[in-house]
């Protein structure tokens, strides 16, 4: 009856591992890195050539969408939780990257 015991144990163990304990995402490698800032998820306007549409994402594990103007560099929004220098200089390097500049 021990034996059993410690079978039973051991698979709700196993059980709770697979499937309640927390798991960390695994995450691919970013799209582009500026410093503590990268760049992912990028396409561009549909409507307008020289638009991207990226996810920006730091560190500390803040995230937005953004799209930048090529033609100027400009990013919008211009405020948000993602350092801003960082975030417009990713998306000058994805500009030239892409030829859209």
């Amino acid at each position: 009856m021990r034996g059993f015991a410690s079978l039973w144990a051991s698979l709700l163990l196993c059980l709770w591992v697979l499937l309640g304990a927390p798991v960390s995402p695994v995450r691919a490698s970013p799209g582009l890195c500026v410093g503590p800032v990268c760049g992912d998820e990028i396409s561009r306007s549909a409507s307008h050539h020289w638009q991207l549409r990226l996810r920006v994402s730091d560190q500390d594990r803040h995230h937005e969408r953004i799209v930048v103007d090529c033609r100027d560099g400009v990013i919008s929004p211009r405020y948000g939780p993602v350092e801003r220098g960082h975030a417009a200089a990713v998306a000058r390097r994805l500009c030239r990257l892409a030829g859209a500049a």
